[in-house]
């Protein structure tokens, strides 16, 4: 039996690739400026909106997907017998995950023998649209809804996400660095950068002077240990950026592809106008 897979809108997918590939994406939410917008669907809030009124000063913030939500799409699929693999959102970023396992134990008071594997990621963007990918990629094989999980499982330390920003008050505001670390990106003309630890928490890693040698150093980070000759770059607002940074990849020549997709609106909330990010398969577990 086939089944259904199922991610959000931090995974920062295009609406495209997801319907092409029969990925269901949940929305978080943004507050801005006084009103709630969605991040799927009609009337949906773009990254680029979003940031042009980040560049004016507004501050928004973001919603989880809360329990009724997952609950109402759970059950939908218990009803039909279709076994749910939730590709999640990072446990320490967001509480959707735990909105995610709590509706899944709803559900199953009513439907004992329903499937449902949720799988926290502990990644974000990118990170987590490549182990979307990789989950479609098993079941076009033919692999079962626990096979592909347990693929998705032994990857998810292998995930390697490094973010390239501007400002770090971004990240302090939304509670997912301290203070003191966005002291580190207040110098001039210093590019902090971040990466996604084991448990899926932020650290910035290094602070590099000028965006030229940040961006070299992004890319060495990414490459000294990749394991697939796939890698992604997100971006917000910043084509050229990205385009250069797929040029040092290529141009390395363990890396055969390289992706470039806009952050989405949920995740440029958090890091800002400017921000690169790069992500890749790793030999070696993350730190």
């Amino acid at each position: 039996m086939t089944f259904k897979i199922l991610t959000d809108s931090t995974a920062d997918l295009s609406e495209n690739w997801t319907q092409e590939n029969d990925v269901q994406v949940l929305g978080l939410t943004i507050q801005l400026d006084g009103q709630t917008y969605e991040t799927v669907g009609a009337g949906k809030l773009t990254s680029q909106e979003l940031l042009d009124k980040m560049e004016s000063g507004s501050k928004p913030t973001t919603s989880q997907i809360n329990v009724g939500q997952f609950e109402d799409v759970f059950r939908s699929y218990a009803k039909e017998g279709t076994p749910v693999l939730y590709v999640a959102f990072a446990s320490a970023l967001s509480g959707t995950y735990q909105s995610a396992v709590m509706a899944r134990e709803i559900v199953l008071e009513d439907f004992p023998d329903a499937l449902i594997r949720i799988i926290d990621t502990k990644a974000a963007s990118m990170g987590e649209g490549l182990l979307v990918m990789k989950a479609t990629e098993a079941r076009v094989a033919g692999q079962t809804l626990e096979q592909t999980a347990d693929l998705i499982e032994s990857l998810v330390p292998k995930v390697k996400t490094y973010f390239l920003v501007d400002d770090l008050n971004h990240l302090m505001r939304g509670g997912r660095i301290s203070k003191t670390a966005a002291l580190m990106g207040s110098l001039v003309n210093i590019k902090p950068i971040i990466a996604v630890q084991a448990d899926g928490s932020l650290k910035p890693i290094a602070k590099v002077r000028g965006k030229k040698k940040a961006q070299a150093e992004c890319v060495r980070m990414l490459l000294e240990n990749i394991a697939d000759d796939r890698a992604v770059i997100a971006h917000a607002d910043a084509d050229q950026d990205a385009e250069n940074l797929k040029e040092q990849l290529l141009a390395d020549g363990r890396v055969k592809e390289v992706l470039i997709e806009p952050l989405g609106p949920v995740i440029a909330t958090h890091v800002g106008p400017g921000t690169l990010a790069l992500f890749g398969f790793a030999k070696n577990d993350r730190d």
